[in-house]
């Protein structure tokens, strides 16, 4: 995948972040004379003992004090090992190469100062997997994520820890092994590697890929919910979304009546319960996200937003604030929103299953238990209490994360995004609204079992196949976090036959 030039997106983030692809600087030539005039213009600078922030200034509220060019090329030593000061736990494997990713793919621009050399290192560590140990504590999104990205800047010197084949040890170990000399960080450079949103973007790209997937299983899950329910299908009637036409919305009702091809069953209601009728409306909402939050994302990566700019066809130097990670909090903080709704749509569903007023005629929490101690079981009674607890504490960290800005260092940064904190809670939430959508799942496919498979169609019974060959039927009481943990790694390895919402195709109608 070639950086500098073209324009990544989540899916190529996602994709080189997972090894799934291999990254290599564009061999543009007009991009590789501006990485080289870039990179001049730094030394240019210095030679002319010009004052320029971060080169021959302080940083932050410290540029008010000149640094001589003589020393100038210690600064960026300094800037790192100051920002030594992350908490917390560390970023994953995956979430460190995205962070990688995404800094190169910005500096590959040409326009911040930083040597062909440097970038090429960094996509060296992406393809072999020599990985900054990242502390995802300690960034307020702007000037960026300059404490986080402190740890890509010391791997690339051969200080502190990096991530390698599932152990964390000594970079000056890892690259001594690897035969990788660490690099002296040219005046620039330091701040360059630190002064973006790459992390907070990072962590937006691998979530959107992961609401998009859920997004498609919460279709499918509504489908399901409808059959073993016997619900309306006429809730999904494309007239209806013909008539109110977001886009998502109608797409996820398309998806959702696809899903039901080949499914026979009866409804005695007029109306099911909004949680029934209304999933196109809630699970659509995602969808109808997906393409904003994926332009704000995208956006950031392909930015160019660390400081001062260097432009190196009129020779000037720009001091400005791209570094504001306000765009990717917003992308993060709708991401949180519109999957906390989804879980909570589907804890809903859930509930209408194990309540033996509302699931038309299913054992109550769906006890498939025979014979006289079938009282003593109790079946999907405390996944429904697993799942609303996970709902509640999603729907709790909804909050904008953008709203709680407080001014610090000195008040230079007096206003800031909060992005890094808003990505790491929409991971989070993702967690949680992945896992009750399993738990949901299993119990679907649980209900299916007690209804005989006979009136499914060939969508829902293929997700049925896939569920049943990792876990079995609930016959008895017993431990299910393992029936959780199976699906769950199912659903993020995408081993499951998730239904298509393709919003670029007109819906028919039924």
């Amino acid at each position: 995948m070639l950086l500098g030039v073209r324009a990544p997106s989540v899916e190529d983030i996602h994709d080189l972040a997972t090894g799934r692809a291999r990254a290599v600087l564009d061999p543009d030539p007009v991009l590789r004379e501006r990485l080289a005039a870039s990179a001049a213009m730094v030394e240019q600078l210095l030679t002319e003992r010009r004052r320029v922030y971060g080169i021959t200034t302080g940083y932050g509220a410290s540029a008010e004090f000149d640094v001589v060019p003589e020393v100038a090329e210690i600064l960026p030593l300094h800037l790192l090992r100051y920002h030594g000061c992350g908490t917390g736990a560390a970023l994953s494997e995956v979430e460190s190469a995205a962070v990688v990713a995404v800094r190169a793919a910005s500096l590959s621009r040409g326009y911040s100062g930083v040597t062909v050399a440097l970038l090429e290192r960094m996509m060296t560590l992406l393809e072999r997997r020599i990985l900054p140990r990242i502390p995802e504590e300690g960034s307020v999104g702007a000037s960026g994520d300059l404490t986080p990205l402190s740890y890509l800047a010391a791997t690339l010197v051969g200080e502190r820890e990096v991530l390698f084949e599932g152990a964390t040890r000594p970079a000056s170990e890892v690259l001594a092994e690897a035969g990788l000399t660490p690099l002296t960080l040219r005046p620039k450079e330091g701040l360059a590697l630190m002064n973006g949103t790459a992390m907070m973007a990072a962590l937006g790209c691998l979530s959107w890929v992961r609401a998009e997937r859920l997004g498609r299983l919460a279709a499918l899950e509504s489908a399901m919910a409808c059959a073993v329910l016997d619900g309306a299908a006429g809730h999904y009637d494309d007239r209806i979304f013909a008539l109110k036409p977001h886009p998502g919305q109608r797409a996820t009702a398309t998806a959702i009546r696809a899903s039901l091809e080949g499914s026979s069953f009866e409804s005695a209601r007029v109306q099911d319960p909004y949680s029934m009728r209304c999933s196109p409306h809630v699970v659509g909402l995602l969808f109808d996200a997906l393409p904003f939050t994926r332009a704000l994302l995208e956006t950031e990566v392909l930015g160019v937003d660390d400081n001062p700019l260097l432009d190196p066809e009129t020779g000037s130097f720009l001091h400005g604030g791209n570094f504001y990670g306000g765009h990717a909090c917003l992308a993060t903080d709708t991401l949180k929103n519109v999957c906390a709704n989804v879980a909570d749509l589907l804890d809903r569903q859930l509930s209408l299953l194990n309540n033996p007023h509302t699931n038309a005629g299913l054992p109550a929490n769906l006890v498939a238990r025979q014979g006289e101690d079938r009282f003593t079981h109790h079946g999907f009674k405390a996944m429904e209490i697993t799942a609303s607890a996970l709902t509640a504490e999603a729907l709790k960290m909804t909050m904008p994360a953008s709203v709680f800005s407080r001014s610090t260092e000195s008040h230079n940064q007096d206003k800031v995004s909060m992005g890094a904190i808003s990505a790491r809670e929409a991971r989070r939430v993702l967690d949680l609204s992945e896992t009750v959508a399993v738990i949901h799942l299993l119990a679907l496919v649980q209900a299916m079992d007690l209804r005989g498979l006979d009136r499914f169609g060939a969508p829902l019974l293929a997700m049925h196949a896939a569920v049943r060959a990792r876990v079995p039927m609930n016959v008895e009481d017993r431990r299910m976090d393992l029936d959780i943990e199976a699906m769950l790694e199912a659903l993020r390895a995408d081993e499951l036959p998730l239904p298509a919402v393709d919003m670029t195709l007109e819906a028919s109608g039924s």
